[in-house]
């Protein structure tokens, strides 16, 4: 129960920062995501991390191309 209220929390404080999502939308996607990544196993969560950084440092390369072409 603690954990839920904890992952409502964040996922709230999160929302206020991310366009085209409420509050309580973001505390109720962080109760789901907490359900789902408990069900889910180490293994997973582990691949969808990776994934996760992979597509940021692709994302950071690109941003980076595409200012030296600008300059």
């Amino acid at each position: 129960m603690i954990g839920k209220i904890a992952a409502a929390a964040i996922g709230s404080k999160i929302a206020q920062d991310t366009p085209h999502l409420s509050r309580p939308g973001g505390a109720l996607l962080g109760i789901v995501t907490t359900s789902v990544l408990r069900r889910m196993g180490p293994l997973a969560v582990a691949a969808m991390a990776g994934g996760w950084l992979l597509s940021r440092e692709r994302d950071k390369r690109s941003r980076q191309g595409a200012s030296a072409r600008s300059d």
